[in-house]
C-alpha cells in the first residue's frame, strides 16, 4: 500500500486508513511535493492472493494474518538483535521496500488517478480516459500484479499518446481541479424521447469528444419541435451530425535550433450540401477532433443561416504560435498546408481565420498552397493585404456582433449609446467590437487577456483603443494600460464578468462562462449577452442565464457577418469589381438584418415568442437547420 513518511505502527496504518475511508469515491489522490512514499514491489498475476490485495487508497480492515504479522514485526523489533530481526522480517514478508522522492514527474500520475473496483479486482484508474494502466500499454515489468506494478502501468500509458489526447480534452475545460469521473458530460434534460434517442447515438460514438457533444445538445434541444412534426427531419439529422469528412493528419516542422517537432492537424469538413466548405483554422494547444468538430457544426449552421450557399468547416492544430519566431511559424504553415493542399479548392473547401491565425498565418499558408497547385487557384477566405490591398473581412465579425446588438436594441425600442458594455478577449475580434461600440456612443470597459483583464470604468475611447492595439502588437500585458491611465484597473487570474454592465460580449473562447461567471453576470446586471466566441457558455451557465431571463444572441446568427463579407470579397475577384469600405459596410448591415429577421420568423413559426430571452437561440437553428434539410431532401438526403 502507498502510504505517506515512513512506517509507522499499526495504529498509525489504521489512522491513515481511516482518513481515506473519509473520502469519496473517484476522489483526486493528491500529495504534496517532497513528500515521501512508499512503493511495495511484490508478487504478481502468479500470485494467487492478488485479486484480494487492496491498491493506493482503498480502506480496508486488517486480515488476522495480518495481525499477526504485525504481532510479528513488534516480538521481532523487542529483540536486542536488530540486524537478524530485520533478516527474519525480511524472510517472512519476502518484500522488499522502495523509498521514492515524490517525483515532480510523478504528479500527473497520482494527480488524474483514482480507485474503483472492476470485475471484483480494486484497480488504479485514469481520471481522464478511465481505464486502468495496461488496458493501453502492457505493464513493462510484464504483469499487473502488485501495487507498484499497477502504478508503473499507469504512469507510462500517461505518456502514451491516447492519454495526452483525452488530456487535451479534460484541460479545455478550464476546470482543472476537478477531473472527468467528478465531472461528468452534462447531460441536458430533453422532452421528447426521439431527441434522447439522438443524442445517446452521439455519446455512444463519440463518448469522449466533450465540446461536440455539448453543441450536438443545444442544437437537438432547438430542434425539438421540428422534430416532433415529421420523422423525416429525425433521419436527416443523424446523417447531419455525422461530418462528410474527417482529415487528421501530422505536421513536422523545425525551429530555428534545429530541432524538429511534430504538431497534429485536423480539418473536419463537415458538409458541402449547400455548397463549398467555408471554415476557420484554429491554432491553439488545446485543439483537438472534439473541437474541431464542435467548430465545423457550427460552421455549418452559420453558413446555412447566411445569405450565400456554403457548406461548413472547421479545423487547425495544436501548434501554439505564441513565442514562436517568423521562420518558426512560415515552416509550421508551409508543412501544414503540405498535407491539407490535397482538399482544398476554391469549389471544395477555402480556410479562413480563427484563434492564432490571422493575416500573416494565412499568407504563409495560400503561398505555399499556391505553390502546390503550381496556379493561383482562387483565394483564402481573410484578409488578402498580401496579395490584394486591404480589406473589410478582419472587420467583419466584429463589427457584425454590433449590428446584431443594435438590431436587438432597436427591437426594445432603445439604443446602444450610453450602455455599458463588457468584453472578453483582445484578438482582433473583441478589438474590432470595441472600436465599433464606441463609434455607436456606447460604453466598452473592459478587455481581456489569459493572465487576467484590464477594466476602465470610464469607458475606452479611439485614443485608448489605439494604445490597446499597440500594446497588443508588441506583444506587452495589459496591465502596461495603467501606465497611461493609473485610475483603470488589472485584475491578474480573473474574469471581466463582475463588472457591472448592460451587455455582454464574450469573444475569447469556448467555455469561458461558467456556472460562477454567470451568475456574477446575472449579479452584475447583464441583460443581453452577444456571443463572439462559439459556444462560450457552459450548460450550467446557459441554465443559470435561461432563468434570470439573460437574452442570448448565439454565435451562430451574431458572427456571421464574416461568411457574408468573405463571399462578397471571392466575388470580387470573380468579376473583377472593387466596393469602396463604406459599400461592404453597407452589405454588410443588410447580411445581418436578414439574419436576424429570419431568425426570429423561426422561432415564431415554431412556437417561441418573441419576448422569450432564447428565441434567437432557437430561431437562428431551426432556419438554418430548414435549409440544410430541404437540399438534403433535394438531393437525396445525402
Amino acid at each position: 500500500m502507498l502510504i505517506s513518511g515512513q512506517v509507522l505502527g499499526m495504529n498509525s496504518t489504521m489512522d491513515n486508513m481511516s482518513l481515506i475511508r473519509q473520502a469519496q469515491r473517484h476522489h483526486l489522490v493528491v500529495r504534496e511535493m517532497g513528500e515521501e512514499i512508499d512503493l511495495e514491489i511484490g508478487p504478481g498475476d502468479d500470485d494467487p492472493s492478488f485479486a484480494q490485495t487492496p491498491l493506493v487508497g482503498v480502506p480496508q480492515e486488517p486480515t488476522a494474518e495480518e495481525q499477526e504479522e504485525h504481532k510479528q514485526l513488534l516480538m521481532v523489533s523487542s529483540t536486542s538483535n536488530e540486524d537478524q530481526d530485520l533478516s527474519k522480517l525480511q524472510q517472512t514478508k519476502r518484500k522488499k521496500k522502495v523509498v521514492k522522492k515524490w517525483r515532480e514527474e510523478w504528479a500527473d500520475t497520482y494527480k488524474w488517478a483514482y480507485v474503483d473496483v472492476h470485475e471484483g479486482t480494486t484497480r488504479i484508474f485514469c481520471s481522464v480516459c478511465r481505464e486502468y494502466g495496461r488496458k493501453h500499454r502492457r505493464n513493462p515489468y510484464g504483469n499487473e500484479g502488485s501495487r507498484n506494478m499497477q502504478m508503473s502501468a499507469l504512469e507510462e500509458h500517461n505518456n502514451s499518446l491516447l492519454h495526452k489526447e483525452a488530456l487535451r480534452l479534460q484541460l479545455a475545460s478550464k476546470d482543472k481541479n476537478l477531473s472527468m469521473v467528478e465531472r461528468p458530460i452534462y447531460v441536458k434534460a430533453l422532452m421528447s424521447k426521439t431527441a434522447g434517442t439522438i443524442v445517446d447515438a452521439v455519446l455512444r460514438r463519440d463518448p469522449h469528444e466533450v465540446e461536440f457533444i455539448q453543441a450536438v445538445q443545444e442544437v437537438v434541444h432547438s430542434l425539438e419541435p421540428v422534430l416532433a412534426k415529421s420523422s423525416q427531419f429525425v433521419h436527416i439529422l443523424e446523417r447531419l451530425l455525422e461530418p462528410e469528412r474527417i482529415i487528421i493528419f501530422r505536421v513536422p516542422w523545425v525551429d530555428d535550433k534545429g530541432e524538429t517537432h511534430v504538431n497534429r492537424g485536423f480539418r473536419v469538413q463537415f458538409s458541402q450540401v449547400l455548397g463549398p466548405c467555408r471554415g476557420g483554422l484554429r491554432c491553439h494547444p488545446a485543439m483537438n477532433l472534439s473541437i474541431a468538430k464542435l467548430l465545423g457544426l457550427e460552421q455549418t449552421l452559420r453558413n446555412a443561416l447566411s445569405p450565400y450557399k456554403l457548406g461548413g468547416a472547421g479545423g487547425g492544430s495544436d501548434f501554439d504560435p505564441k513565442g514562436k519566431s517568423e521562420n518558426e511559424i512560415m515552416r509550421f504553415c508551409q508543412s501544414f498546408m503540405e498535407e491539407l493542399y490535397r482538399y482544398l479548392g476554391p469549389n471544395q473547401d477555402l480556410p479562413a481565420e480563427d484563434m492564432g491565425v490571422g493575416p500573416r498565418e494565412m499568407g504563409y499558408l495560400f503561398g505555399q498552397y499556391r505553390r502546390l497547385v503550381g496556379h493561383f487557384q482562387g483565394s483564402f477566405t481573410g484578409p488578402r493585404n498580401f496579395w490584394s490591398g486591404s480589406s473589410l473581412r478582419t472587420e467583419a465579425t466584429g463589427y457584425g456582433l454590433v449590428y446584431f446588438a443594435q438590431l436587438i436594441i432597436a427591437d426594445m425600442n432603445k439604443d446602444l449609446k450610453g450602455l455599458r458594455c463588457i468584453v472578453s478577449g483582445s484578438g482582433k475580434i473583441a478589438m474590432h467590437v470595441l472600436e465599433k461600440l464606441i463609434a455607436f456612443g456606447a460604453v466598452p470597459i473592459t478587455i481581456s487577456d489569459s493572465r487576467g483583464y484590464l477594466c476602465d470604468d470610464n469607458g475606452f475611447d479611439f485614443h485608448k483603443l489605439t494604445i490597446l492595439r499597440d500594446l497588443k502588437v508588441q506583444q506587452r500585458s495589459l496591465r502596461d494600460y495603467l501606465k497611461s491611465y493609473a485610475h483603470a484597473k488589472y485584475t491578474d487570474e480573473a474574469k471581466p464578468w463582475n463588472e457591472r454592465c448592460d451587455l455582454a460580449f464574450p469573444c475569447a473562447c469556448q467555455n469561458e462562462i461558467d456556472h460562477s461567471d454567470a451568475l456574477a453576470l446575472v449579479n452584475s446586471g447583464c441583460r443581453i449577452l452577444i456571443e463572439g466566441s462559439i459556444m462560450p457558455c457552459t450548460p450550467q451557465a446557459l441554465d443559470v442565464l435561461r432563468k434570470a431571463k439573460v437574452l442570448i444572441a448565439p454565435a451562430k446568427a451574431a458572427c456571421a457577418g464574416g461568411v457574408g463579407v468573405g463571399e462578397l470579397e471571392l466575388s470580387q475577384d470573380c468579376n473583377s469589381i472593387h466596393w469602396s469600405p463604406e459599400e461592404f459596410e453597407n452589405k454588410l448591415q443588410e447580411s445581418m438584418k436578414q439574419i436576424y429577421q429570419k431568425s426570429m420568423k423561426a422561432a415564431s413559426d415554431y412556437g417561441f415568442l418573441k419576448e422569450n430571452p432564447e428565441a434567437l437561440v432557437h430561431g437562428g437553428t431551426i432556419s438554418a437547420f430548414l435549409n440544410l434539410a430541404q437540399a438534403m431532401i433535394e438531393q437525396g438526403r445525402v
